[in-house]
């Protein structure tokens, strides 16, 4: 069964400053593949969020890298899956 994706304001804030600077040195075929591999990782923790390892067991929080420069940290909730932060590892 898939879980409900919750996107956390810090998320949504660092998505957006990584698709600006994306947007200022990059081209829009970076952004969209960036986007598509979005697509694809939410889907996978959705219906598997347990496949990533957890970075932190008290409060449960998975890590998953999604590109060299980024990675998604999120934990799961019974009927959910929270995203917590889009990490820029540069």
């Amino acid at each position: 069964m898939r879980k409900h994706i919750i996107w956390s304001p810090l998320a949504v804030s660092d998505l957006y400053n990584t698709l600006d600077y994306l947007q200022n040195k990059w081209n829009e075929q970076v952004i969209l593949a960036f986007l598509d591999e979005i697509e694809k990782l939410l889907q996978q923790v959705s219906v598997n969020p347990k496949q990533f390892p957890l970075v932190n067991w008290k409060k449960d929080v998975r890590k998953c890298v999604l590109t060299k420069h980024t990675t998604l940290f999120y934990r799961e909730n019974k009927e959910t899956v929270e995203l917590l932060r889009f990490f820029d590892t540069r």
